[in-house]
């Protein structure tokens, strides 16, 4: 029925705009061919590709006249930009008022002088009117003072200078990750180069929905002064899902991985690190039999001897200026508090230092790979018990002060506000209850027929899974926790400072980091 229903649509739209039906055209080609490219295999230790030779039949050049202009899907070019507020003023408004009113506003200068020339003829009727109004003051009452309200109705929501596609470079990069991406790198007719990651093997319909969940909290973090006045904001990326198999992710510059920063360090402690470290690591890990004390024992060995907190010196060598460090310093320390209790609000999991990356030009942490979500976690043969990154090396790179300071202080801000703005931010995650895509789409067939049953008007399918995550994030959003040592539930809500405390205690234990799976990498 959907189906039909957007297919009469598209009909529908060609027939009003002659155009739509070619770009329509243009757009499916090329995303199929885009699909063919994400699933194409790659063989062992080939590391690039021709574009011309292995697809013959890939369209590289959108130039010509008779192709329809597509949008590069970058981030800055897809969000909204909301209008200003709207100008109100009665007939008493004075023109000082409106000019201030324009510019603070930011109205551009003959939208100012227009508002102005009209509050001055308001002016001369509103003082004319107070006459009449004075002279009948003994008989009648005062009446109201109509007011009137402006817009600017040449606000842009979208960028008014649009980068399309102009052409794709030849070669193909391939990454020796396990799913081997490919990046590719598409010219825009602004003459610049954007990069894109194209993943195969991969549901990102999950990254997308998370994503827009972190831009929608970003416009929260704009509105509040506390987080307004320390900048504080999540860095997202454009995720665009081609099917449930693949899709497109943006390529963002001067990111390396958080393995890649500190393995760099310890490698100049020692010439023999990799020996010596897979070594200890391996015996490490063959200890998953062992007892919780003796595990406990062999952690906190091999962060004593081998794997000590070398985090800090990234900072020292690549920002030798003092207010350079400073800044770059404070970003990691606020980036890493906002992630943390974003993360542990939507249970966001698996954590590795190759799904934490650092902006080696601002400090900033960026997260990537959000399929892990509602405390999968937990659920792992190995679960994952803590609630968010805060191994010995990140807390090493916060300073002197490591949770205390900037970090904790952070962390209850933005508890405050996922508190004060509850309602909006659970509204959005609970679309995911009517929404099959997500990590219940495995169930069972017994699940599946209760979901049937269940089955709303309108199509939409009430998840028991997925009214149970909800549930657990409103908890978690009102202060009860879990204390994962004893497994005992706090029987009261916590207060934000009390519920951050918790947090961090938690997320530092070194009891709870040597039960961690060993490619979560609890020593770095």
């Amino acid at each position: 029925m959907r189906r039909d229903r957007c297919i009469a649509i598209w009909n529908e739209a060609s027939t009003i705009e002659p155009g739509l039906h070619d770009f329509v055209i243009q757009a499916t080609v090329l995303i199929k061919q885009l699909d063919t490219l994400c699933m194409h295999a790659v063989t062992y230790g080939q590391n690039k590709i021709s574009l011309s030779a292995q697809f013959k039949s890939f369209k590289r050049s959108y130039a010509s006249d008779t192709a329809c202009p597509i949008l590069i899907p970058i981030q800055s070019q897809m969000q909204v930009c909301l209008p200003p507020p709207p100008v109100r003023f009665s007939l008493s408004t004075t023109a000082a008022h409106v000019q201030q009113h324009a510019l603070n506003a930011d109205l551009s200068s003959d939208a100012a002088v227009k508002l102005t020339a009209m509050a001055n003829k308001q002016g001369q009727l509103g003082r004319t009117t107070a006459r009449k109004n004075a002279q009948a003051a003994a008989t009648t009452t005062a009446t109201k003072v109509q007011q009137k309200t402006y817009y600017d109705a040449r606000h842009q929501p979208f960028p008014d200078a649009v980068v399309t596609i102009l052409s794709f470079d030849d070669t193909i990069d391939v990454l020796s990750s396990l799913q081997r991406p490919k990046k590719i790198v598409i010219r825009g007719s602004d003459g610049q180069a954007y990069p894109f990651l194209c993943k195969s093997q991969d549901d990102l319909r999950v990254d997308s929905r998370c994503l827009d969940f972190c831009h929608l909290f970003n416009k929260c973090l704009k509105k509040n002064s506390e987080t307004r006045r320390r900048q504080l904001n999540i860095r997202t990326y454009a995720v665009y899902p081609i099917n449930e198999r693949c899709g497109l992710i943006e390529w963002l510059p001067n990111l390396c991985t958080f393995r890649s920063l500190v393995t760099k360090f310890y490698r100049q402690r020692s010439s023999n690190f990799s020996e010596v470290s897979n070594r200890e690591i391996k015996v490490y890990g063959n200890s998953k039999d062992k007892t919780k004390e003796a595990r406990y024992n062999d952690f906190l060995k091999l962060l004593a001897f081998h794997q000590p907190a070398v985090f800090h010196q990234y900072f020292f060598a690549a920002y030798p200026d003092p207010n350079r460090w400073y800044i770059t310093r404070m970003n990691f320390v606020r980036s890493t508090a906002v992630m943390s209790m974003i993360g542990y609000i939507m249970g966001l999991g698996d954590r590795h230092c190759e799904n934490i990356l650092i902006d080696t030009c601002t400090g900033e942490t960026v997260h990537v790979d959000f399929n892990c979500l509602f405390n999968k976690g937990l659920t792992f043969e190995i679960p994952e018990k803590v609630p968010f990154r805060l191994t010995h090396n990140i807390v090493d790179g916060m300073g002197t002060l490591g949770v205390e300071g900037v970090f904790r202080k952070t962390c209850e801000i933005i508890l405050h506000l996922i508190r004060d703005e509850r309602e909006l931010l659970v509204s959005v995650l609970k679309t995911f209850i009517y929404d099959p895509l997500v990590e219940w789409k495995s169930a069972t067939r017994e699940e599946v027929a209760i979901m049937k049953k269940q089955q709303i008007e309108g199509g939409e399918v009430v998840n028991m899974k997925a009214q149970t995550h909800v549930r657990n994030i409103l908890e978690r959003v009102r202060g009860y926790c879990t204390d994962e040592l004893t497994g005992k539930r706090v029987v009261l809500p916590l207060s934000v400072e009390g519920q951050v405390d918790h947090l961090i205690q938690q997320a530092t234990s070194n009891e709870l980091l040597c039960q961690m799976f060993i490619g979560w990498a609890a020593y770095l």
